[in-house]
């Protein structure tokens, strides 16, 4: 199982309604398996902040989260989700490492 396969396996735990993982390692320097963006969508979000929903994300990802670079977070109840449609695009990175 690769990486991308782990983190979306602990992220279904979530009870998503939409589950997006992607593999952006290849707009980063640091290497393969390195840098993710996640879109998850859930009920298990309402009422809560930005901050409260990444915590929670960090916490169902717990160890894997030591073994990735970066994951770009993108959090929303089932009505957010239904008015936006679709998360924001990626930056191209900058270099420096990243």
């Amino acid at each position: 199982m690769n990486m991308q396969q782990r983190i979306e396996q602990q992220l279904a735990a979530l009870a998503n309604v939409h589950l997006e993982v992607l593999d952006e390692s290849h707009m980063h320097s640091r290497g393969l398996e390195t840098h993710y963006k996640a879109v998850l969508v859930s009920e298990q979000f309402a009422g809560l902040n930005s901050v409260k929903r990444h915590q929670r994300v960090y916490a169902t990802m717990a160890d894997l989260m030591g073994q990735i670079h970066a994951l770009a977070i993108h959090t929303y109840t089932p009505e957010e989700w239904a008015k936006v449609g679709a998360a924001p695009a990626s930056p191209v990175c900058a270099g420096g490492g990243h």
